[in-house]
């Protein structure tokens, strides 16, 4: 008996699984898509990032090496996935989704091609697609025109719906839940790698009993102290906690792929004059910016005063990095609106429906009276009504010397 081994097929196995949002919602954010190739004249859409097949279908895929798509055009959105998969993919598609196989290299093209059906004038992500994709689809394209649809899709993703603001505000009241257990499991002697799975599985615990349909997935908590708080995304170690550390408190809930965070200066034992004095100056930056962060305020703006703070304070020669990001779906290895950041060189203004985070660090070098990093992160959604601060974990010197 011969069986037939195709390049790519449908799997309708069982039923669709409940998705983060209704499908009015994927609904809405196509439309808008759509509105926007309409626009540029662009026939049909390959979304190739995690980020954005996220957004737009809600199917968040796991790539081990494999490549994964979302093909958009004017009638259908479909999910292009790996065999290895199953149906899951299917399942966790607001729409349309087909397997390519392994049986054939090149198999996934195969289906896109299939999908975008004979357009002339294709949308990608240039800053996602590798060149060797890209001379992938010049292989079995042809001649297409491209276009980068990814600054278009980032500038929708800044603004988000009610919906995701809820789930937003649901994933800063468990980051304060992860935040509370870190605290707890401080102590002298303990290591980092423990403090740090005591914030993640209370997290993790009431991610699967506030939101019971959806995957549990990639929270995380960084816990750092003493030297390793120099950095923001310094990795967890087994180091043993010692009295008069700086420690620094990083809890990351992720809830359907979407990133919230709590970030803290804390200390065990009491700072001495001078590490007091600069925690205390980075809390007062903090504060100006959480002041500043509100409709119609430029990001570069909001920088710039910021680092005047600094500079009266002799301390601006350790600022880390820009004072806050957006949020949405993105982590810490996919996902960006880079157009939404409080850096120097942004300048978008602020408006109703984007969530921004302020969070100043300092970086005092071992050798210097005060060393360690130094960082409060607080989430703020820009409302029709106002700023509203969503994170609620105390932060300073009054509430974080522990011990």
């Amino acid at each position: 008996m011969t069986h037939i081994r195709p390049e790519f097929f449908n799997l309708r196995n069982g039923e669709k699984a409940p998705l983060p949002f209704d499908l009015s919602e994927y609904d809405a954010r196509l439309a808008k898509l759509r509105a926007q190739m309409a626009t540029d004249g662009i026939e049909a859409v390959l979304l190739t990032s995690m980020h954005n097949i996220a957004y737009f279908s809600g199917f968040l895929y796991c790539s081990f090496g494999r490549p994964y798509a979302c093909v958009v055009t004017q009638d259908r959105s479909v999910t292009v996935s790996a065999n290895i998969d199953g149906g899951q993919p299917w399942r966790r598609s607001a729409h349309e989704n087909v397997i390519y196989t392994d049986w054939k290299r090149d198999n996934y093209w195969r289906a896109v091609r299939d999908l975008v059906a004979g357009a002339a004038r294709l949308g990608i992500e240039g800053d996602h697609m590798t060149m060797a994709q890209r001379d992938k689809l010049s292989e079995f394209f042809g001649a297409i025109e491209v276009v980068d649809i990814a600054p278009a899709t980032m500038k929708q993703r800044m603004v988000k719906s009610a919906a995701e603001i809820a789930l937003i505000k649901e994933g800063a009241r468990i980051a304060d839940v992860g935040g509370a257990a870190v605290v707890a499991a401080v102590a002298e002697g303990v290591r980092e790698i423990d403090v740090a799975m005591a914030g993640r599985d209370a997290m993790e615990i009431e991610i699967a009993r506030a939101f019971p349909d959806s995957e549990l997935r990639d929270s995380w908590v960084w816990f750092q102290s003493g030297l390793n708080t120099d950095g923001a995304h310094n990795p967890v170690t087994s180091r043993k906690l010692q009295r008069g550390d700086i420690l620094s408190l990083n809890t990351f809930p992720m809830i359907n792929g979407y990133y919230t965070a709590l970030e803290r200066t804390l200390w065990l034992g009491e700072p001495d004059e001078r590490s007091l004095e600069i925690w205390e100056a980075n809390v007062e930056a903090h504060e100006l910016g959480l002041s500043l962060i509100k409709t119609g305020a430029m990001c570069s703006d909001i920088c710039a005063e910021i680092n005047q703070f600094f500079a009266g304070k002799d301390l601006l020669q350790y600022r880390s990095f820009g004072y806050g990001h957006s949020f949405g779906v993105l982590s810490h290895y996919y996902g960006r609106e880079a157009g939404l950041e409080l850096r120097e060189d942004i300048h978008t203004v602020l408006k109703p429906g984007m969530v921004i985070s302020m969070e100043p660090m300092l970086t005092i070098p071992e050798g210097t009276a005060g060393a360690g990093g130094y960082r409060e992160h607080d989430i703020v959604v820009i409302e029709e009504t106002g700023p509203v601060n969503i994170t609620g974990f105390p932060y300073g010197p009054k509430d974080n010397i522990l011990g």
